[in-house]
C-alpha cells in the first residue's frame, strides 16, 4: 500500500458500474460529472477502467474521457480511436469452457470487440443484466462459433468453485470477481493494473502520478498499483483493504468527497 502523502497528480483511473454509475439509481451522480470535469480542466487525463465491452460504455456518454481501459485492461483505446493494445483469450480455453458448459450447464457470455453472446438465458444471466441495465445479449450459435477473438469472458459460477474451475477447465486465463453472480475471466497477465502500465506508457505519466477508483475485486490490481488507490464505501470489503483510502459510496458523492480530500477539487 502507497504512502498517502499527495503527490501531483497527472491521471485519474475510474471504474464504471459501482464507481462512476451507481447500481442502485441507474445514474451517475452530477457531483461525479462535474468532479471529472474539473479534473480535465486542470490537464489531468480521466480514464475508463472497466470490465466492460468498449462497445457498452453509454452509461458515461455524457462524460469526456480521455481514454478507455475496457475488457479489465484487455482492450486499451485513446478517446480519439486509437487503438493501444488489444489481447484476446487462448482459444483452447474458449473450446474448454464451451465443451464444460455443454454437459454442466454453466452459464457463460462470450465478449468480443463488436458483441457479446451468452450461452442460454438463465435466471443469473438476466439478473446481471438487468444490474448493469444492460439488455441481455443474444445466443451463442456454436456453428458459427469464434473462438479466436474473445476478449473476455462472464462465467456464472459460484465463489468456492473459481479456483477449481479456472485451474481445470481455463488454465490459460485469469478470474476476477467483482459479484458473487459471475467471474470476469481475462488472457493470463491481463488486468486493470496492466491497462495503467499501458495508459502512462502512452501519455509519458509515471505511475507515481495516478490515482484510481473502483469498488470491485476486478479493481485491485489496479488500486494497490496507482499511487493513491480509492475504494468506494459500498466496495467489497478485500477491495476497502487493498486501498489507501475509503470514501462514501457512489451515491453519497464519494469520488467529489475524496478528490477534495486529496486537494484536486476545492
Amino acid at each position: 500500500m502507497n504512502s498517502l502523502q499527495t503527490p501531483t497528480i497527472k491521471a485519474v483511473f475510474f471504474d464504471i458500474d459501482g464507481t462512476l454509475f451507481s447500481l442502485k439509481n441507474k445514474t451517475i451522480p452530477e457531483s461525479t460529472k462535474k468532479a471529472i470535469n474539473s479534473l480535465r480542466q486542470q490537464g489531468i487525463k480521466v480514464i475508463v477502467a472497466t470490465g466492460r465491452s468498449i462497445n457498452d460504455l453509454s452509461h458515461v456518454k455524457d462524460i469526456q474521457f480521455d481514454g478507455f481501459m475496457t475488457f479489465n485492461g484487455g482492450y486499451c483505446m485513446t478517446v480519439d480511436g486509437h487503438l493501444m493494445f488489444k489481447q484476446a483469450l487462448h482459444h483452447e480455453d474458449i473450446q474448454s469452457l464451451i465443451t464444460y458448459s455443454a454437459s454442466s450447464g454453466v452459464s457463460f457470455s462470450l465478449m468480443y470487440e463488436d458483441k457479446v453472446q451468452i450461452s442460454h438465458a438463465s435466471p443469473k444471466v438476466k439478473e446481471l443484466y438487468n444490474h448493469v441495465n444492460i439488455p441481455v445479449p443474444p445466443l451463442y450459435e456454436e456453428a458459427n462459433s469464434d473462438i479466436h477473438n474473445v476478449l473476455q469472458v462472464n462465467v456464472f459460477i459460484e465463489p468456492e468453485d473459481e479456483i477449481s474451475f479456472m485451474q481445470n477447465i481455463m488454465p490459460n486465463s485469469l478470474s476476477s470477481r467483482w459479484t458473487p453472480l459471475f467471474a470476469d475471466v481475462n488472457p493470463a497477465g491481463i488486468s486493470k493494473k496492466r491497462g495503467v502500465e499501458l495508459f502512462c506508457e502512452h501519455f509519458k505519466i509515471n505511475v507515481s502520478e495516478t490515482m484510481a477508483f473502483g469498488d470491485g475485486g476486478n479493481d485491485i490490481s489496479m488500486l494497490k498499483y496507482v499511487k493513491i488507490g480509492i475504494a468506494m464505501g459500498n466496495a467489497n470489503d478485500n477491495v476497502k483493504e487493498s486501498a489507501d483510502y475509503v470514501t462514501f459510496d457512489v451515491d453519497q458523492d464519494g469520488i467529489q468527497s475524496a478528490l477534495k480530500h486529496f486537494g484536486l477539487l476545492d
